[in-house]
């Protein structure tokens, strides 16, 4: 296994760290079960304030390690150190105040923005979740973090289906800004956009990083945007990390045969494209 832990931002403290983590699940029917490994051993650092990209083939584990960081699933084995504490040895209860520190953005935002919500009411949901708040702070909150992500407040009585693909991403952005987080997971977050579409979005993120302190794991496809918006590169493989490495030194000279992999396939699928023009 080839690992940089520290190649480009030299100085920057460690916000998250993960040690040892592994996760295995269960497939098939009552007399076909099996036991599959979805993580093995997987070690990381994420630095903060910077963007770490998760790469790698389909079924790979970059999912599955996403649900583990932000709490959403509980791995099997290791640990996950995060403002001190181990988040994998803490209760459901205990979780609480860190899940509200690191988001996760999916791929399709559509199904975790209620339909029947307009945009205020789904901005402002997880401020009414945890009852922090009054009805006319959170109406205000909403509204200055629609402003935030690029959306008109006078939007703010739309419902979901009136807002296109791009503007939807907006809105699950402000979303999950409504807590504050330290850390945002963003799943495929650009995938399916029009690339000037893609382009805007993920400059508004480098923004809103500088601008408050953010710091993001990224999982992406798109060689182009994880070099756009990444710090650092981790490079997953049967559910192992087989490289880290700064962005710049990954790309150019990958070490790993998976990493190699993937670049060369990057490489065909953007020489095609261009033919097919």
């Amino acid at each position: 296994m080839q690992t940089d832990l520290a190649p480009t931002i030299v100085g920057t403290e460690t916000l998250l760290r993960v040690a040892g983590l592994s996760k295995r699940y269960t497939q098939g029917g009552w007399l076909s079960r099996t036991r599959v490994r979805a993580l093995r051993d997987v070690d990381l650092i994420l630095r903060s304030g910077s963007t770490l990209a998760l790469i790698g083939a389909s079924g790979s584990g970059k999912s599955t390690l996403a649900r583990c960081l932000a709490c959403l699933e509980m791995p099997d084995a290791g640990e996950i150190w995060f403002a001190g504490r181990n988040l994998a040895a803490l209760t459901q209860r205990e979780l609480v105040p860190f899940r509200r520190q690191i988001q996760m953005i999916f791929q399709d935002p559509t199904g975790s923005l209620n339909p029947r919500l307009n945009a205020v009411e789904i901005v402002s949901e997880p401020l009414l979740i945890v009852g922090c708040t009054t009805k006319q702070q959170r109406l205000e909150r909403a509204l200055e973090l629609m402003e935030v992500v690029g959306l008109s407040p006078d939007w703010g009585k739309r419902l979901p289906y009136q807002f296109s693909a791009g503007q939807r991403r907006r809105l699950a952005i402000a979303r999950a800004l409504a807590l504050e987080p330290k850390v945002l997971i963003l799943d495929e977050a650009l995938t399916g956009l029009d690339l000037s579409i893609q382009a805007q979005i993920s400059n508004l993120l480098l923004d809103l990083q500088a601008a408050h302190s953010l710091t993001y794991i990224c999982i992406s496809h798109d060689l182009n945007l994880v070099a756009h918006l990444a710090d650092e590169v981790a490079v997953l493989h049967q559910g192992q990390v087989v490289e880290t490495a700064g962005t710049t030194a990954l790309l150019q000279n990958p070490r790993s045969l998976p990493a190699d992999a993937l670049l060369g396939a990057a490489t065909e699928l953007s020489r095609f494209a261009r033919n097919a023009q």
